[in-house]
Formats: structure tokens, C-alpha cells, sequence
């Protein structure tokens, strides 16, 4: 990922050509998963002496716009450019990760990455960094279409006393849960199990037949019980055959 920090760069930048070659297709039998890298798209600092990345969230005073475009501009588009064509020659997609924090957080920054380095750069669509920033999955997942190569699925709560007097943004430790406006919970106890048959719906509808991922990050629950429980959520919902085979003698 793009990172204000010179010493750090270069080592995330040849981590991802490592892992670029070794999951290159042409190496490897040739699957959708063989064929994805995923990573954060990264946020760089303030400026050529920046050292530690810096996430603009609005656009006044004005020197956060004048932030804004010079990330862009001189350190996202140029490192994206050199990353997807290195992709490229490989054969994968790299699949970036809608996360706060990052310079690509949500659908719209997303696409104004894509629109700068072109069609190669697709998402990991993980909802749980949606949900807190007021998004409707359903609708995210639809407007994304097929820029969707890989799905992570974690939920998130969102405790509403504490939303209602601190609103969403939060800093406090993920430990700290009783404060905390929001925190990643299994899938099933954020939202409900009709929200996730809507993600998967929505999943369908765009063409997306492929794995979804359960990360595990929930501070209340074990790995075994977590993964469990979101298993319990989500094989019921999760279609076995590909969404053409469901169409077959449909007028």
C-alpha cells in the first residue's frame, strides 16, 4: 500500500510483489481466489516531509483539500500505476479493501482510484467498515457490480447510546467496547440475518459466485465460537449453484 513512510514503503511494496509472483496463474492451477491479491490502498502524509499518514475527512479548512489532492495526485495514483501494472503482467487482480483510515474507504473513492489507473484494480468487499459509516451494503454491492473480487464476511454493532452522543467516529481501544461507538462482532450480531441474505442477494444480482472469507475479530467470542457461529449464519444463505444455472427456463 501507498505509505508516507519511505523506510516503510519499499518493504510493503516488495512484500506485494512477492506474493503477486507466488500467486501468479501461471504458476499455480487457475482459480478466481488464485488469481487475487488483496491490500489496503494506503494513506499517505501530509506532504513530501510527511512521516506518518494522514486520513482526511473533510474538506474544510482548506488545507485539508490542498492534503487531499496532493496525496492523490503525487503519491496514490503514481504507486497504484506501477503496482497494477506489475499486477498485470502476472495475471491477477489486486483487490482493494474499502477501509477508514485508507485513502480508498468507500464506493466513491474507490471508483475515483479505478477511473485514475484503470479497470485492473477491483474490491475486497468487507461490510463490516461499511456499516459504521452509515452505508447500506446492499447497495454498496450493487453499485460496485463486478469490481468485486473477493468478500470478507464480519459484521459490526453499533452501540446506539454511545453513537447518539459521540456519533461514529472513535478512536478509543478496540478493548474498550463498553465506550466505543461501534466494534467488529461475528456475523449475526450486528446486524441481522436478513441484512446478511440481502449482502448475499445483492452478491447474486452483480454475478459474484465465489468465496466468502469469515474474518474473525470479535473481542467477545473465540476464534472456534466465532467462526462457528458465522457458519451457523451463513450456509443456509450461501446459494450452491452459480447464478446462471438459478436462471435456466426463466422467461
Amino acid at each position: 500500500m501507498a505509505s508516507p513512510n519511505e523506510g516503510h514503503a519499499p518493504r510493503v511494496q516488495l512484500a506485494t510483489m512477492i506474493t503477486t509472483s507466488r500467486a501468479s496463474p501461471k504458476k499455480r492451477p487457475r482459480s478466481l481466489t488464485d488469481e487475487v491479491v488483496n491490500a489496503f490502498s494506503g494513506c499517505p502524509g501530509d506532504g513530501p516531509e510527511g512521516r506518518r499518514p494522514n486520513w482526511v475527512t473533510c474538506a474544510w479548512p482548506p488545507e485539508f483539500a490542498e492534503i487531499e489532492r496532493w496525496q492523490w495526485t503525487e503519491r496514490l495514483v503514481p504507486y497504484w500505476q506501477e503496482q497494477l501494472a506489475l499486477s498485470a503482467r502476472h495475471g491477477v487482480r489486486v483487490g482493494i479493501e474499502l477501509h477508514p483510515g485508507q485513502s480508498v474507504y468507500n464506493v466513491e473513492t474507490f471508483f475515483r482510484l479505478r477511473e485514475a489507473t484503470g479497470a485492473g484494480i477491483s474490491v475486497n468487499f468487507d461490510p463490516s467498515h461499511l456499516f459504521w459509516q452509515g452505508v447500506d451494503p446492499f447497495a454498496a454491492v450493487k453499485a460496485l457490480g463486478d469490481a468485486i473480487c473477493h468478500v470478507h464476511a464480519k459484521d459490526t454493532f453499533l452501540d446506539g447510546a454511545n453513537v447518539a452522543v459521540n456519533g461514529v467516529l472513535d478512536t478509543k481501544s478496540y478493548a474498550d467496547l463498553r465506550h466505543r461507538s461501534w466494534y467488529f462482532r461475528t456475523v449475526g450480531f450486528g446486524h441481522s440475518r436478513q441484512v446478511w441474505a440481502d449482502v448475499v442477494s445483492a452478491l447474486r444480482l452483480v454475478g459474484f459466485h465465489d468465496v466468502v472469507s469469515i474474518e474473525h475479530e470479535d473481542a467477545m467470542l473465540s476464534a472456534d465460537d466465532g467462526l462457528a457461529k458465522a457458519v451457523e449464519v451463513l450456509k443456509p444463505l450461501l446459494p450452491a449453484s452459480p447464478p446462471h444455472q438459478a436462471l435456466r427456463g426463466v422467461p
